[in-house]
């Protein structure tokens, strides 16, 4: 018996909704990278306005190492308002790996129950194939039996 359409449908839903939850993952590995990115460069601001309050503190104008001050600490914010951010964006991360993976698992499944009817459906048209053949020769030794040629009548089993 082929493979039924139900199992076909069903492998087709499973790939939809594996590169449904592909690109979902995509999309958050994507954002977290970006907050990553921007975690990085809140930080360098953050040690370039400190590297701005050192080399300010000779200069007897105030306004640059206030300046500086205010970077520092506003990137420091930046910086740390980020990494909650990404410690969310790694655990959503997570769990959709997690579901993108049993996703996949449900499509392998269903792949595995395909190819298994089919390798049953192959055996079953094998077995039929020889049961044919094995019934043809068997007539045909069983007609070469009852042939007219190859029977001799003997003189006791003719009526008289």
């Amino acid at each position: 018996m082929p493979v039924s359409g139900a199992l076909r449908r069903l492998l087709g839903v499973r790939n939809l909704e594996e590169e449904q939850h592909r690109a979902s993952l995509e999309s958050a590995l994507a954002e977290l990278h970006a907050l990553e990115h921007a975690l990085a460069l809140a930080r360098a601001r953050e040690r370039g306005g400190r590297a701005r309050v050192s080399f300010s503190a000779s200069d007897p104008d105030p306004a640059g190492r206030i300046a500086a001050l205010v970077e520092s600490s506003s990137a420091a914010r930046h910086a740390a308002a980020l990494a909650y951010r990404i410690s969310a964006a790694e655990q959503e991360a997570d769990r959709l790996r997690r579901q993108f993976l049993l996703k996949r698992l449900e499509r392998r499944q269903a792949e595995t129950l395909i190819r298994e009817e089919e390798a049953r459906d192959t055996v079953q048209a094998e077995r039929r194939a020889q049961q044919h053949a094995d019934d043809w020769f068997s007539s045909r030794a069983e007609r070469g039996k009852a042939s007219p040629r190859n029977t001799t009548a003997r003189p006791s089993d003719k009526k008289l």
